[in-house]
């Protein structure tokens, strides 16, 4: 099977060429009437993508250990729920769900009636940049990256899956980030489409709620994989600055400015130009975050190592962004109109753009950093999560202030409503004297948490003093969106601040003081599966005599895994929440535990469980005209 299923990738390749090929001939020579045989060879293409992909996962659950990929990620004894996200968990398997998810989101947005309005020509520049992109793709799992490699002899048993991911996150992070990934490639190429043939239909109308639903999925990405990080890793955090975690932040940076540009283009048809680029950026900063996993350019705990795609992968950028910048120069122009100035909502929102466009450079430059000091030192210099906390934060702060008093300015000029300014400079005022007495004394975590508790009593204002708003369902969901950003904001500002973590070894029975909390060993426990052997400690954890909750963190060696792994344990709670982590176990008994309190951090989740349910509200019906 591995030869039919690398045969119907192939084959997929070709289509897709042949497509492109199509397209642009039909351009060159100004034929016609050919948008039908092209749809159809999308069909085509996506249809053989998705054969290949069934084949990879009837393997996996099948433990057919003559394809390398499922001996290097599946083993007798993993269960059925992991055997299925096997199919993401390696660097072939994550590269071909990557592709599925770009050809059947591009059957999809082609499928709406909308797009038929735009011009045959716009549309036949589209397909040409689609396939363009799919073949690309199919050329990467075809020649340097392919699932279905074969293995011969076939083994009994296969390695299995690395622990790390064997965690409820890896069913959902990995794909949503891909599908967030896939869902900015579509929008991309018909930007760059319409702004070649100087299309009068709106393409940013067009995808906005498409936009905001890639957007919402690579959200969600980010949000679980900063919780399965801080539930897995077992080191208290949830956010390390990693390259690989730069990686999805980077894309997710310049999608958000877009997002703000594009209702200025909504609401005043300006930005016309900017709106292609950044959608444009976002799409190449998916390409460049894939190649900071798979090229072995950076280290770091997730990536994938170098597996023979970085030069492809550089060379697509390249050749992507020589691309775009040549559209953006010969490509049709659009009258230019100019936008108000910083006393408005336009000027507010440029500046929140600007600024989401500056954290994405600080942190793509400072990613690539020793990648860059190799210029002029042979010793690579990386930099540590102080220079981003240093750099990168007193921006965000910036963020969650405009997103305090944005609503309270008009489009044009001037303020729309005064009370709500008064509103939010009380709150804000009464937010940094409430977080000074409950101990946040970090003066860029005080001006946070004071303008994280503004922005959440302006966004209750809106409702209150404007009233329209709660007429319309997408406005509602846009500020309930922000609610959630400034939720996260204020778990951002005190959780890291003011984390408490100490280490300490315990002898049955003792007890131990972290903060405000007492801690009690009480047992240990031992067993063991074919799979895994685990040991689990009992710590009881009270507050002035009061049970609080107890933990039970495990360390467990896993079969074909030799280092033993920490299973984290914690008390949650919407104040404090407790985190323990079992270092090790000595011959008398005695347990290591790191154990954390990490204020508000649970509003981090919640507000960004908000950021994407609400984000889901904000769906409108389109018109292009």
């Amino acid at each position: 099977m591995q030869i039919v299923a690398n045969l119907m990738l192939l084959l997929a390749l070709l289509a897709a060429l042949g497509a492109g090929a199509y397209a642009c001939l039909s351009l060159l020579t100004g034929r016609r009437n050919v948008l039908v045989l092209l749809d159809r060879a999308n069909l085509v293409v996506a249809g053989l993508i998705t054969l290949a992909s069934v084949i990879l996962t009837v393997a996996l659950l099948s433990r057919d250990y003559s394809y390398m990929y499922v001996y290097e990620h599946v083993d007798n004894t993993l269960p059925l729920l992991y055997t299925i996200t096997s199919f993401w968990a390696g660097a072939e398997g994550s590269l071909l769900f990557w592709i599925l998810s770009i050809s059947i989101m591009g059957v999809v947005f082609s499928r709406f009636s909308l797009f038929k309005e735009f011009s045959e020509k716009t549309r036949l520049y589209y397909w040409l940049l689609y396939m363009l992109v799919q073949a690309f793709f199919l050329l990467l799992v075809t020649c340097w990256s392919s699932p279905f490699m074969e293995l011969v002899p076939v083994p009994l048993n296969g390695r299995g899956l690395n622990p790390l991911l064997r965690n409820p996150g890896m069913i959902f992070h990995p794909p949503l980030l891909f599908l967030g990934y896939a869902g900015f490639t579509s929008p991309a190429m018909l930007a760059l489409a319409a702004f070649i043939c100087g299309e009068a239909k709106s393409w940013v109308k067009f995808c906005r709620n498409w936009n905001i639903l890639s957007w919402v999925f690579l959200t969600a990405g980010i949000i679980l994989g900063g919780w399965w990080s801080y539930m897995e890793l077992g080191w208290g955090g949830y956010w390390a600055w990693d390259p690989v975690e730069n990686a999805s932040l980077i894309p997710w940076l310049s999608a958000t400015a877009f997002m703000h540009t594009a209702i200025i283009e909504f609401k005043r048809k300006a930005l016309q130009k900017t709106n292609v680029f950044l959608m444009s950026l976002t799409f190449l900063l998916c390409i460049f975050g894939t190649y900071l996993v798979r090229s072995g350019v950076v280290q770091s705990l997730h990536a994938f190592g170098e597996g023979g795609v970085g030069l492809p992968l550089a060379v697509f950028m390249m050749a992507a962004l020589v691309l775009t910048a040549m559209v953006l120069v010969i490509g049709k122009r659009i009258d230019a109109k100019s936008i108000a100035g910083l006393d408005s909502r336009q000027g507010l929102l440029v500046v929140a753009a600007w600024a989401l466009l500056a954290l994405g450079l600080i942190v793509g430059l400072g990613t690539m950093w020793p990648v860059i000091s190799k210029m002029w030192s042979a010793n690579t210099v990386g930099l540590d999560a102080n220079f981003y906390n240093r750099v990168c934060l007193p921006l965000f702060s910036l963020l969650i202030i405009i997103f305090a008093v944005c609503p309270w300015f008009s489009w044009k000029e001037g303020i729309r409503d005064k009370r709500g300014l008064v509103l939010v400079l009380v709150a804000f005022l009464a937010g940094l004297g409430v977080s000074w007495m409950a101990g946040l004394h970090h003066p860029l975590g005080l001006i946070t948490s004071a303008a994280s508790i503004a922005a959440l009593a302006g966004i209750v204002g809106v409702f209150i003093f404007l009233p329209e708003v709660r007429k319309v369902t997408s406005t509602m969901g846009i500020y309930g969106l922000h609610f959630g950003v400034a939720l996260v904001f204020l778990g951002v500002a005190w959780s890291g601040p003011n984390q408490i973590v100490d280490e300490f070894v315990l002898a049955k029975g003792e007890t131990a003081q972290i903060g405000d909390y007492t801690l009690t060993y009480k047992t240990l426990t031992e067993s063991q599966t074919p799979a895994i052997a685990k040991i689990a400690s009992l710590i009881e954890v009270t507050k002035d005599g009061k049970l609080v909750g107890l933990l039970n963190p495990e360390r467990r060696l896993y079969q074909n895994f030799p280092e033993p792994f920490a299973e984290v344990s914690v008390i949650p709670g919407l104040i404090d929440e407790i985190y323990g982590v079992l270092l090790g176990v000595d011959n008398t008994g005695a347990v290591t535990l790191k154990i954390s309190v990490n204020p508000l951090i649970n509003w981090m989740w919640i507000g960004g469980t908000l950021m994407c349910l609400f984000g889901l509200m904000a769906f409108r019906k389109t018109r292009l005209s």
